[in-house]
């Protein structure tokens, strides 16, 4: 109006893409009931076929379980968290299979590494390798998730200032 130009809003959504190579699993499927049922939040699971997790956005290293490292919460600049839980069950490995490669306050950028895992150690323990990458519920930062097709498979709506 009166000839002023709006300025481009920013978008006030995240794609998110896996952080791991292979797979992708509805988070249904996971046998864990807490990832299943959805009650720690919506997401997907990846049944990879490398051990290695990298960022799905630029963002910061929220918390990683430090002693085990089979869990990572990154936080994208929105405030949009997302928790990537390496196997099922993984904590009791004591972090034996896992490295880090950030540790939590990291600035980080999208495909970064942050984690390897070895698959053959975590199987061999007894343990599924299935990793579910959940938006943890709760947030106040967003208001809806919904699953997409290709390459991105959340898009995280969140509140926009």
């Amino acid at each position: 109006m009166f000839g002023r130009k709006k300025k481009n809003a920013a978008p006030s959504y995240l794609d998110l893409i896996s952080p791991l190579s292979g797979k992708i699993i509805p988070l249904e499927e996971v046998e864990d009931e807490a990832f299943s049922s959805k009650a720690m939040g919506e997401g997907f699971a990846v049944l990879p076929d490398l051990g290695k997790v990298t960022a799905p956005f630029d963002g910061n290293i929220a918390h990683i379980m430090e002693k085990s490292k089979h869990a990572i919460l990154i936080e994208h600049t929105s405030g949009a968290q997302v928790l990537i839980h390496v196997g099922m069950n993984t904590v009791a490995l004591k972090g034996e299979g896992f490295k880090a490669h950030v540790r939590s306050g990291d600035k980080v950028k999208k495909g970064q590494l942050l984690l390897e895992f070895d698959m053959e150690t975590i199987s061999r323990a007894g343990y599924s390798i299935l990793t579910p990458v959940v938006v943890p519920a709760g947030q106040e930062c967003i208001r809806s998730v919904e699953p997409l097709e290709g390459e991105a498979i959340l898009r995280i709506h969140y509140l926009s200032e």
